[in-house]
This record gives C-alpha cells, sequence and structure tokens, in this order.
C-alpha cells in the first residue's frame, strides 16, 4: 500500500511551522499511543506512521529533502525505519515536553544502491566490459551540500547555539526534570539558511542518472554480485558515499546447460557416424572442437571434452563440457539405402543390435513368464 502524505498524516499545510507540525503530533500521538491502546493493532500502526512523518517533519534538512523528493528522498528505502516509542521514557516524553528522538548532527553515509544485469552464457564465461545507467542522488554541484545559495552561508543557530539543543526544566509529577528537547528555530541542524540554494531548494542533494563502467570477471553465474565502492549515493553533511552493487543475471543458451562450471550439451549423429566411429565437430562456447567417437557408440553415451568449460571464478583452471551423443534414426529413405539397409540385416543374420548383447534372450524370455 502506498505511504500517504506525511503532512496529510499530521493534519497540518505544507507551509506549517515547527510549532505547529509539533503540535499536531502531540496531540495525535496521545490518542493512539499503544499504552494509551492496548492491543489495538489499528492505533499502533497509525503511531507508527505518527512518528515516522514527524521524525521526517520535524528536521529542516529531511523536511527539505521530503519536500523536494518526496518519498523517493535521500536515504534508501524512503524515511521508514525509526522504530517505534514502546516505553515508559517515550510517553513521558510525549506528555511532558520530551524531544522527540535523538537527531542526526554529524556526517552520515550515503544509502546503497542496486543495479542488475542481464548477460549471455558466453560473457558469463569470458567476462565483459559494460557501461550502465544508474540514478542516484549526489551533493548538489552549486552549493556543495551547504544549501546556502552562492554567496551565502548558513548561520550558527543563536538560539541553540548551534547545538541543535534546548534544555529546559520541568516540574512533573516526580519533581523539577531538566530535559532536552530539539530547537525549534532551526529544528535541530544547529545552522539557519536564510537564502537556501535555488538548485537543490535547500536540500543539499540532486538526483541524477550517471553512466559507470564496470567489468564482469570470468565465471560469474546467476546471482553473482559486483561492488563497486563509492558509486552509491551521496552522503550526508560530508558523510562519504554508499556503494553500488550490481547483480548479476544470466540469460539461458539454446545449446549448453551449465551445472556448477560444467556445461552439458547434446549431440545428434547419425546411425553410420555411431557405427563406424569417426570425427565430430562439436560447438563449444569458444567456437568449434573435435571430438572422436569410437566405433559401436551407443545412444545417450556421454563424453568428456576437458577445460572447455566455465572458467572457476577468481581461480585458476575451467570446467569440463560434457557431450551426450543421440543416435537419430533417418525417416525418409530412398529405394537404395534402404536396399542397402536390408543386406546389412542379412549379413548380420537378421539380428538387431539388442539382440547381440549377453543375455537378451534370457531376458526376453523371462519377460514373456512374467
Amino acid at each position: 500500500m502506498a505511504k500517504r502524505d506525511y503532512y496529510e498524516v499530521l493534519g497540518v499545510a505544507r507551509n506549517a511551522t515547527g510549532d505547529e507540525i509539533k503540535k499536531a503530533y502531540r496531540k495525535l500521538a496521545r490518542q493512539y499511543h499503544p499504552d494509551a491502546n492496548p492491543g489495538d493493532t489499528e492505533a499502533e500502526a497509525k503511531f507508527k506512521e505518527l512518528n515516522e512523518a514527524y521524525m521526517v517533519l520535524c528536521d529542516r534538512e529531511k523536511r527539505a529533502n521530503y519536500d523536494h523528493f518526496g518519498h523517493d528522498a535521500p536515504g534508501g528505502q524512503g524515511f521508514g525505519g525509526f522504530g517505534d516509542f514502546g516505553g515508559f521514557g517515550d510517553i513521558f516524553d510525549i506528555f511532558f515536553g520530551g524531544g522527540g528522538g535523538r537527531r542526526h548532527t554529524g556526517p552520515e553515509k550515503g544509502s546503497d544502491i542496486r543495479s542488475d544485469i542481464e548477460i549471455s552464457l558466453k560473457e558469463a564465461a569470458f567476462g565483459l566490459e559494460r557501461e550502465i545507467k544508474v540514478p542516484r542522488v549526489e551533493t548538489c554541484g552549486t552549493c556543495g551540500g551547504s544549501r546556502a545559495a552562492v554567496g551565502s552561508k548558513p548561520q550558527t543557530c543563536p538560539s541553540c547555539n548551534g547545538t541543535g539543543q534546548m534544555q529546559f526544566t520541568q516540574s512533573t509529577p516526580f519533581g523539577r526534570v531538566v530535559q532536552s528537547r530539539t530547537c525549534d528555530r532551526c529544528n535541530g541542524a544547529g545552522k539557519i539558511i536564510d537564502k537556501p540554494c535555488p538548485t537543490c531548494r535547500g536540500a543539499g542533494q540532486v538526483r541524477k542518472t550517471r553512466k559507470i563502467k564496470i567489468n564482469v570477471p570470468p565465471g560469474v553465474d546467476s546471482g553473482s554480485r559486483l561492488r563497486l565502492a563509492g558509486e552509491g549515493e551521496a552522503g550526508l553533511r560530508g558523510g562519504p558515499p554508499g556503494d553500488l552493487y550490481v547483480y548479476i543475471h544470466v540469460k539461458p543458451h539454446r545449446l549448453f546447460k551449465r551445472e556448477g562450471d560444467d556445461l552439458i550439451c547434446e549431440m545428434p549423429i547419425s546411425f553410420a557416424q555411431a557405427a563406424l566411429g569417426g570425427e565430430l565437430e562439436v560447438p563449444t562456447l569458444d567456437g568449434s572442437a573435435k571430438l572422436k567417437v569410437p566405433e559401436g557408440t551407443q545412444t545417450g553415451t556421454i563424453f568428456r571434452m576437458k577445460g572447455k568449460g566455465i572458467p572457476h571464478l577468481n581461480g585458476y583452471g575451467q570446467g569440463d563440457q560434457h557431450v551426450m551423443v543421440k543416435v537419430v534414426t533417418p525417416t525418409h529413405l530412398n529405394d537404395r539405402q534402404k536396399e542397402l539397409l536390408k543386406e546389412f540385416v542379412e549379413l548380420d543374420g537378421g539380428r538387431t543390435q539388442g539382440q547381440h548383447e549377453k543375455g537378451f534372450f534370457k531376458k526376453m524370455k523371462d519377460a514373456l513368464k512374467g
């Protein structure tokens, strides 16, 4: 189910002040807190939704990102994952004016990105270099991530002196308690931006699509994963970027079946080739190769071609190719071919090839007896 707009969740306008957002949150939090609604799963779900919306809209930086990007804002899977307030300390904060959660004010690493590519079996065997397009969040090139317009810079918040927190003393049933809460003026950022950057609208980051060159090593298979360090989304407040993970999917091949690093293929041969033996030209991933088959080769016989399989990933050597021969019975014979086959049967005493096997008549007799 799609997420609801955070402003809608809290029931405030998009231009609501920090105080208005906090007031709306506290009112709804009292109504839906799990401690006040034991066993009510619907109330619990609404409380988690309120908590998530408030954690974004009460933070100046996260709110700017949300206003600019929506639920796809920098940071991975939307703004989820803030958890729920589930204890005495949390209900105490709600009713007595606590800070509503700790703020991240230091550098924060950017989110990792996943990209999927599909390659052929031959490309998986021998590796390849490919350029892929990756949409990601990057530091704004105009303001360098400061979020302020060119020619201006963030100013230290005079209310909290850059700490992002305000201390106050509150009388409670337990006595006088000194508490900290997020600064109302800077929303915990410690900085005030009078002139936001017009490019990123004060978010400090922009979304772009980059072309990135990747090298797929020989021997990969479906499910293999490549890690490109630092090619993920930009970090926050000077934090390092995340990583890019490329997942490999290998397309099925029309001739070869892969089992580990070995390849299996089926090779049709004629009755004459099977009976007389000879040299076959067999397809491999690296062109064709010669395979000798002995006289009297039976259908279903498997021959091993050493080193014609898939290279071992991040190692030495490679697998083998296994060729299963299949004797093909001709379906359209001319008169001369029929004549020669009849002559062959006569010279063979009227017996079929299977009758040459030791114990054939005994097996037939036992079968007829049931």
